[in-house]
């Protein structure tokens, strides 16, 4: 009798077992891309000149906060996705100096963050079709909890460079 009791209770805890083992992963959800975290009204908090040249050369001052010069406090930048999330057009406004044009296409060199390091690129274009390629900019930190990003913008001449500009932004909303 206490043979078959434990033969009972050890199937009924077999059966049990293999009833509790239905998971729920929950439905398929696409990647979150960086176009996704991009997109927005982006107004400048700071905006950095790096002398990049006297930088190379360990010669100070390298360096120049540009944010109070040049009505650089009224920069905003949008840049906007289609239904898809894919880039369409992005546009500055306020009352500053163009450093790059400032009305176009844009695009990523690539959808997600890089696993080597390497800096996603922000590339500006004239024209819809995205051929006429204006600028190009590093985008140095990827918005995250914090709603904050950094794009750099260099200048080089005949392959070197000599200044960039940094940008950190805030998203508005």
């Amino acid at each position: 009798m206490k043979c078959k009791s434990l033969y009972w209770l050890a199937f009924i805890m077999c059966f049990f077992a293999l009833s509790c083992d239905n998971t729920e992963d929950g439905s398929y959800v696409d990647p979150i891309t960086i176009y996704e975290k991009v997109n927005g009204n982006w107004q400048l908090a700071n905006l950095k000149m790096v002398d990049e040249v006297a930088k190379a050369n360990k010669i100070e001052p390298n360096e120049e906060n540009l944010s109070t010069y040049f009505n650089y406090e009224d920069f905003k930048i949008n840049f906007s996705v289609d239904e898809n999330n894919r880039p369409t057009s992005y546009e500055v406004t306020g009352n500053v100096p163009p450093l790059f044009a400032p009305k176009g296409y844009w695009a990523l060199s690539s959808d997600f963050q890089q696993t080597n390091a390497a800096a996603t690129r922000i590339y500006l274009y004239s024209d819809a079709q995205k051929t006429q390629k204006t600028d190009e900019l590093r985008l140095i930190s990827v918005p995250g909890k914090n709603k904050e990003m950094q794009i750099q913008l260099t200048h080089s001449s005949d392959g070197v460079d000599f200044v960039s500009y940094v940008f950190k932004l805030n998203a508005i909303n």
